[in-house]
């Protein structure tokens, strides 16, 4: 099979592996679509994968082959490559100090920028019917903004500021409406990604380089500040933003992963005791409301994905290039075959 191998100093080389083989308990998908993920990007451009390493977690697929033992699938299902609950004996936890700059990289794993993976029995979902494998492909990212929007302590009826309209935030904003929040506002510099926000639904999108984001905010907001704001953009400023717009008692949930020091002012957000949570990865759960939203056009993959998003494994240098700095961009997926 063919893979994409990250050869270190924001270099990709496409080589020749070995078909993966199903073990006991094991089996083998071969991949349709994976999208590129923002985190991949932030990894090639800061050159923090390791060398050797096969990225790409954002996948779907059709079984091709199952090991002994397997009876939960057959060859020929589909299904999205995660969001399967893992035995109890299975140790789920990443330990107390987990640091994903060091250990988030597996490089033992080979994942979805390769032809076939291997999984075991429980990892994927099945793909239900209604649901392209194309759409399911974003099943991850759209699980990681269900679990932000559900970690966060938004309620009905709140308004909501996502900053940034890149994948995670174009489907953070289409979560929180589907959870009930009244009114979405999105900040995004980029005018492609503003106008895939409008699309989707908006209540208002600002371009920060153009207005005082969070003056603006503020008004948008009867004056008081959003209830919830939703950090996606992970850009040098915008974690500060998120804490002087949010309202009194309000909570910023950083969503997006920042990769260069962040300053921030804590006596400029201290008095209005604002909360701030992380938010990271997502549950089995989190991925099966996710399809289910998908399933049922709560959350729609369009114009995140079109033709024009589709790429051969072969444009992946090109591809994460352009994505380092994005302007026309909003979803690239690698399609196989």
């Amino acid at each position: 099979m063919r893979a994409a191998v990250y050869k270190g100093n924001q270099q990709f080389a496409i080589e020749e592996m070995a078909d993966p083989a199903p073990g006991p308990g094991q089996l083998v998908v071969d991949v349709e679509f994976c999208a590129i993920c923002g985190t991949d990007v932030h990894a090639f451009m800061y050159d923090i994968a390791p060398p050797g390493s096969v990225l790409g977690h954002e996948y779907s697929g059709v079984v091709s082959k199952v090991g002994q033992g397997v009876e939960r699938w057959k060859v020929g299902d589909r299904i999205v490559g995660g969001g399967g609950e893992p035995p109890p004996t299975l140790a789920t936890s990443r330990g107390p100090r987990f640091n994903y700059r060091n250990e988030g990289f597996p490089l033992n794993k080979v994942r979805a920028y390769a032809e076939q993976v291997l999984m075991d029995e429980w990892e994927p979902i099945a793909i239900p019917e209604g649901v392209s494998s194309q759409a399911a492909a974003m099943c991850e990212p759209c699980a990681v903004t269900v679990h932000a929007v559900r970690l966060s302590k938004m309620r009905l009826g709140d308004t909501v500021t996502v900053l940034g309209a890149g994948p995670i935030g174009l489907l953070c904003m289409q979560v929180a409406r589907a959870a009930g929040a009244a009114r979405v506002f999105v900040a995004e510099p980029a005018p492609a990604r503003a106008e895939a926000a409008r699309r989707l639904g908006a209540d208002a999108v600002i371009d920060p380089t153009e207005t005082d984001v969070i003056e603006r905010m503020v008004d948008l907001s009867d004056g008081l500040g959003p209830d919830v704001v939703f950090e996606c953009a992970a850009a040098k400023n915008t974690l500060d933003d998120a804490l002087q717009m949010v309202r009194r008692n309000g909570q910023v949930m950083l969503v997006a992963i920042t990769w260069e020091p962040t300053e921030l002012l804590p006596p400029d957000w201290m008095a209005r005791e604002v909360g701030v949570q992380a938010s990271f990865g997502s549950r089995p759960e989190d991925w099966r409301i996710a399809l289910d939203l998908i399933r049922t056009g709560k959350v729609s993959m369009e114009p995140l994905i079109t033709d024009a998003s589709l790429l051969p494994l072969d444009d992946i240098q090109q591809a994460f290039e352009a994505l380092c700095r994005p302007s026309t961009q909003l979803q690239m997926v690698v399609k196989h075959g």
